[in-house]
């Protein structure tokens, strides 16, 4: 498993009205984690901390 990486970040409002927010990550983060942009991300909240992580298409999950 690849070790975590913590930063924090701010999430702006996405201005379309849903209530969304856009959460920019760094680039060191995506390379960190293996993303690009556009690519698909699960999002958990565990033990008070949010953890992502990149969903791949070959993934039985």
């Amino acid at each position: 498993m690849n070790e975590p990486v913590h930063t924090t970040v701010q999430c702006h409002a996405s201005g379309d009205g849903t209530g969304d927010v856009i959460v920019e990550l760094p680039a060191e983060v995506l390379d960190a984690v293996g993303v690009t942009v556009g690519d698909l991300l699960s999002i958990e909240l565990i033990d008070g901390e949010i953890v992502l992580k990149p969903l791949r298409e070959a993934d039985p999950s």
